[in-house]
């Protein structure tokens, strides 16, 4: 897919709004009128943005607590995320599941899961429906590297390839579970090799650029929407903030801010910002701004749910 003028300005407005959603919230952390953590994906957004821009509307998305850039790449409600960060009502769980628990059924945001690895079972099953159904819709699904660990990761994919089901699974390697590197936990980082052991098409980007990531993405889109069952993308990037929290960690002793540096001086929101008019460069930004501006506005005028809601939805 060879971007044009407008898939860049469409790409690069998706990265911005992303990125300045996320550094507003890091600067309204500290206050408390968020009233949940936050897991921020400020240095990973070209990995939501590249793979769900080349998905259908119909298509679904799964993904995992650190789920903001999914969320606003597929296109949920700005107003309705940061009401729901600030444990209002008119968020998208009624202010009750927080930055964790983002979900749109409107545009096909599967609600997002806090427990590590939980979404993939999830996201398999929703595509089991898919093809029970004959929708032609498929479904990708974000998991961090971490979630590669857990025994329903290779469950699931062991699941989706023995009934070619239409899910696309995407590995967010950003090195670290938590505060634990890869060589302190993988005796060898191949991955993608193993991944490919279940019978099913892997690749991997390692560089975090963009359009390598929607090229990829939009060649497995159309192969698993071919029926060819599912395929696997594992994208090496980084998260500049630390796991839960608006700071940086450069200081926490577990990873060095040279670590860092190429990650930040290959960040793909200038550089797709220079490929595109300064004139229309000006406009998305500041359609950005007014957005965000609006949203917290939103948030802060919005009532918290009632005290006669406190038991419902609750299952014992």
């Amino acid at each position: 897919m060879h971007p044009n003028r407008t898939d860049i300005a469409r790409l690069y407005e998706s990265l911005r709004l992303i990125r300045r959603v996320e550094e507003a919230i890091a600067d309204v952390y500290p206050t408390d009128r968020i009233k949940s953590p936050i897991h921020l994906s400020i240095g990973q957004e070209a990995v939501s943005v590249g793979v769900i821009d080349t998905l259908a509307p119909a298509d679904i998305v799964a993904a995992s607590y650190r789920c903001h850039a999914a969320y606003l790449a597929k296109g949920g409600d700005l107003k309705a995320m940061i009401a729901e960060l600030f444990g209002k009502a008119a968020g998208v769980a009624g202010g009750k599941g927080g930055s964790m628990h983002l979900i749109a059924p409107e545009v096909n945001m599967l609600g997002a899961s806090a427990v590590v690895a939980t979404q993939i079972p999830l996201a398999v099953g929703a595509a089991l429906t898919q093809k029970m159904k004959g929708t032609g819709a498929i479904v990708a699904v974000f998991l961090g590297d971490g979630a590669t660990e857990e025994g329903v990761f290779h469950e699931s994919l062991n699941f989706a390839a023995l009934k070619r089901l239409p899910v696309l699974f995407v590995c967010e390697n950003n090195g670290y579970s938590i505060h634990t590197p890869l060589r302190a936990r993988w005796a060898t980082d191949r991955l993608t090799e193993r991944v490919a052991t279940y019978g099913l098409p892997a690749a991997r980007i390692a560089d975090g650029d963009v359009f390598a990531i929607r090229d990829q993405a939009a060649g497995f889109v159309a192969s698993i929407r071919d029926g060819r069952g599912p395929a696997f993308m594992e994208v090496q990037t980084y998260r500049w903030k630390e796991h839960v929290g608006p700071n940086a960690d450069f200081d926490a002793g577990y990873r060095p801010e040279s670590e860092a540096r190429p990650w930040i001086d290959n960040d793909q929101l200038p550089r797709l910002g220079a490929l595109i008019d300064a004139e229309e460069r000006a406009a998305i930004d500041a359609r950005v701004e007014t957005a965000i501006a609006e949203a917290f506005a939103f948030a802060e005028a919005a009532s918290p749910p009632p005290l006669e809601d406190l038991l419902a939805h609750v299952h014992a």
